[in-house]
């Protein structure tokens, strides 16, 4: 038995140069430059953060103020960051992934506070604990707003979407 003739499948042809390849899906428009924009600046946050315990050397039983500083300066650049590529400019597709979710999502650190909360806990020091706990956050979100109003301040730019300025 033979196959009926709408079994075939007839590739394109192009009249000038013959039979069109299949489309490839380019690696360049998926998720892979993502990933690895964001593995690429994870690695320098999380350099820059190690290099900052190095200069900033905390140790054992003090409070931990180095990854209070680290968590509070990340915020702040978030900050100034949001405004510049919501408010000032259009930026390339792979920045935010790149800088926001790589380079200060490995910047800042949510498990180095964790641990040194457990540790303040397990070394008897609750009431610090809970201080370091709720004041990094309030240093945190008050480092972000900060940031952004002085950004803003200083760019002469409200939140009226890309390129848009303030009227004076």
């Amino acid at each position: 038995m033979g196959s009926s003739r709408s079994d075939v499948v007839h590739e394109p042809i192009d009249p000038d140069t013959g039979p069109v390849p299949p489309a490839r899906h380019s690696p360049w428009r998926g998720q892979g430059p993502v990933v690895g924009v964001v593995a690429v600046g994870g690695a320098l946050g999380a350099t820059a953060r190690y290099g900052a315990s190095l200069l900033w050397v905390t140790p054992p039983s003090a409070f931990p103020w180095t990854i209070l500083l680290v968590n509070a300066v990340g915020c702040a650049i978030i900050g100034v960051f949001l405004v510049l590529i919501t408010e000032m400019w259009t930026a390339h597709r792979l920045m935010r992934p790149f800088f926001g979710t790589g380079v200060l999502g490995g910047f800042t650190t949510f498990s180095a506070y964790a641990v040194d909360f457990t540790r303040l806990v397990q070394d008897g020091r609750i009431a610090i604990a809970f201080g370091y706990l709720l004041g990094t956050l309030v240093v945190a979100m008050t480092a972000v707003w900060a940031a952004m109003a002085a950004t803003r301040r200083v760019l002469g730019v409200y939140g009226g979407g890309p390129g848009r300025r303030a009227a004076r």
